[in-house]
């Protein structure tokens, strides 16, 4: 077998490789949801801390890149985690976005250590498609957030257009109350003015 189909086949499966850590940074991507307490989003930090400790720890019984790639995996958890605690804590667009990215990053940061096995055009190649994959990931995070954004701009606008609109119904209505009562005279139209006002919240 020569050696570009040897490093061909080696690329594919760092590809393929690159792709199941991604799926694994992307299992716990952040919702909407209920926001996480204060309490639970200042454990979840620690935790993540002590468990970047043990990773670490164990990265150092490694060596040459193996120990690189461990690294990078360990921090890329820690990451991960610390932005994910931090989009359920915060439960914004922007927060649950910068999740996402610290998802991506932590992939491309792996992935580029792995193509370091790799030499020549095969190497180039790997981290080219590695950092790709990164912009596609940071691109569709941004274009989600700006999409939710918008929704909630929508819906607030919306919001204020149906009052507003309700408002200028109910003097409408108020108006056609009040004519009415001029058609009456005496205490029947101070009672067909005083019940107007009441009915149309006016003073």
């Amino acid at each position: 077998m020569s050696n570009l189909m040897i490093a061909l086949f080696i690329t594919a499966g760092l590809s393929v490789a690159g792709a199941g850590s991604a799926q694994t940074y992307a299992a716990k991507s952040a919702s909407a949801s209920t926001p996480m307490t204060k309490d639970s989003y200042a454990m979840a930090k620690k935790d993540a801390d002590a468990k970047y400790k043990v990773d670490k720890e164990a990265c150092s019984t490694l060596s040459g890149n193996a120990k690189d790639i461990c690294m990078a995996e360990a921090k890329g958890k820690d990451s991960v985690a610390k932005a994910e605690a931090e989009a359920g804590y915060k439960n914004t667009p922007k927060a649950r976005e910068g999740a996402r990215v610290a998802h991506a990053q932590a992939t491309y940061d792996v992935s580029v250590e792995k193509c370091d096995d790799l030499a020549g055009n095969a190497k180039d190649v790997c981290v080219k498609e590695a950092k790709a994959a990164l912009v596609r990931a940071k691109a569709d995070a941004k274009v989600d957030r700006v999409a939710v954004d918008t929704r909630k701009d929508a819906t607030a606008k919306k919001a204020d257009a149906s009052k507003e609109a309700n408002a200028e119904k109910r003097d409408a209505d108020y108006k056609v109350a009040i004519e009415k009562c001029d058609a009456l005279a005496g205490p029947a139209k101070d009672a067909c003015v005083g019940k107007a006002k009441g009915q149309y919240g006016k003073s």
